[in-house]
This record gives structure tokens, C-alpha cells and sequence, in this order.
């Protein structure tokens, strides 16, 4: 999509895999820390390039604090706090593939607030809400040599650095019985433009400021839960509109485990 939200044609298209893995550990019944390293492997685009092989992205680690408990009652709803950093541990820079450029080279700061309230409805269904914002500030500029994740040529020396980003966005499960819960997210992702400035291979310099992107999406799901700590979830994310942004199908599964 264009910087005016109309839709054009790209080719070749990209494709890639993605692992998440959440990893929660509660410290006390209010405050938990979180991490989700992350694999991914990518083919296709232009020359039909592959990763060189699977890729570690930045990794997250954030601390929550449940300041306010819900209380169905009273339709008072459970409210969170997260703070944390994402690590530049994802590949960026002297990269010999464009696939493989993962990460962001930057230490970044990650804030977010969360609403989460559960609700009976007639027939004994439950339906649970959960609504959140976040704000991701780079704290750092990304030093650049060669190809990087940020578009830059073999050859090039300069640095880099991210702008604002964040998302906000709502969810909705509608619980038919105990075991199966159908599920939507609606959600608005939102990104500043990049300044990548330096000296190209022939000497010329560069100072370029990426244009501002954000995007619109939707993603349906299913949820079976065979146990009180077991279950996995199916669906598929599909942005619908933006502007200087790509639209993307992602089908997606996940197992959720409580130990």
C-alpha cells in the first residue's frame, strides 16, 4: 500500500517461517517477567534469496505489574503495566543476504498498558475482553557497515536510527463451551520513519529519512483447550489497510502450557 492506502501489486513476494516462544515466570501474584525469543527463516523476494539459515531476531525481556485486580462483580477489569528492553541480538549489519537482516542494531525501550475483563453472557457463555497499547522507543543509533536490515548496499558506512513505533488494538473470545473459544483481534500498527545517513561505496553521501507507515488488522481464531493447562489456538492475521506498508496473510498456530 502507497502513502495514500491504495493497493499495488508487488512483486516477487517474500515468505518466511516465524517461532515464537513466550516464556512467563511470575515473581509474585502481581509482577511477572516475560521474554519471547524468536526464529524465523525467509525465501523469495528479489533473486529468490533464501536466509542463510534460521535467524535469531532482537530479543524482548519485560517486567508486568497487575496494578488494579478485576472484579467481575463490578465489572472492574484487571489493569497492567509492562516495562522492558528488546536486546540487538538479531543479525543487521555485514550481512550477505537481505534475508538475513533480522534485527534493529538498537537497544529498545518497550512500554505498554493493558486492560483485560471477562463477562457472563445468557446460556453461561463467557466473553472476555482484553484491549492494550504500546510504545517502542530505540535508545541508541544502529552503526552500519555494508548491507543491512535498514536497506544499505555492500560497501556502505553510516548509521542508523529507528523512529517511534508502537500498536494498540482490542480482542474479543467468545467462549462456546469449556473446551472450544472463538477469537478476533482487531488491531493499528504504527511506525516512524528510519534516518540512515553515510558514505556509499563510490563516496557519495547519503542522508535519508524513511516515510512514516501504519496498517489496519484483522485476525479471526479458534481455541481448544483440552485441559485447564493445555490448549493451542489457530487462526490467521490479514492486514486490510495502511499506507507505505505491505498487506500480509499470516496463518498462525500456537500451544499455550501452564506449569
Amino acid at each position: 500500500m502507497d502513502s495514500n492506502g491504495n493497493i499495488w501489486p508487488l512483486h516477487p513476494r517474500t515468505k518466511n517461517i516465524t517461532n515464537f516462544t513466550m516464556i512467563k515466570y511470575s515473581i509474585t501474584d502481581n509482577v511477572s517477567v516475560q521474554t519471547l525469543p524468536t526464529f524465523s527463516y525467509r525465501w523469495g523476494g528479489h533473486g529468490n534469496q533464501t536466509s542463510s539459515g534460521v535467524k535469531f531476531s532482537d530479543l524482548p525481556v519485560d517486567v508486568m505489574w497487575r496494578y488494579l485486580d478485576a472484579n467481575p462483580d463490578r465489572f472492574i477489569p484487571a489493569l497492567s503495566a509492562f516495562v522492558g528492553m528488546a536486546f540487538p541480538t538479531g543479525d543487521y549489519q555485514r550481512i550477505d543476504r537481505t534475508q538475513d537482516g533480522v534485527g534493529s542494531g538498537t537497544y529498545t525501550l518497550r512500554l505498554a498498558l493493558t486492560e483485560q475483563s471477562t463477562y457472563t453472557l445468557p446460556g453461561n457463555h463467557a466473553l472476555r475482553l482484553r484491549m492494550w497499547a504500546t510504545l517502542r522507543k530505540p535508545l541508541n543509533k544502529a552503526q552500519l557497515h555494508g548491507m543491512s536490515s535498514y536497506g544499505t548496499e555492500p560497501g556502505f558506512r553510516g548509521n542508523a536510527r529507528a523512529g517511534l513505533f508502537g500498536s494498540a488494538g482490542f480482542s474479543l473470545e467468545y467462549g462456546i463451551n469449556q473446551k472450544w473459544v472463538l477469537a478476533m483481534d482487531i488491531a493499528r500498527d504504527w511506525s516512524n520513519g528510519s534516518r540512515v545517513r553515510g558514505v556509499m561505496k563510490d563516496g557519495s553521501i547519503i542522508d535519508n529519512m524513511g516515510s512514516p507507515s501504519g496498517d489496519w488488522l484483522a485476525a479471526p481464531a479458534v481455541e481448544f483447550s483440552w485441559s485447564p493447562n493445555f490448549g493451542v489456538i489457530c487462526g490467521s492475521s490479514v492486514y486490510f489497510a495502511g499506507h507505505n506498508t505491505s498487506l500480509v496473510v499470516s496463518p498462525q498456530c500456537a500451544l499455550n502450557t501452564v506449569f
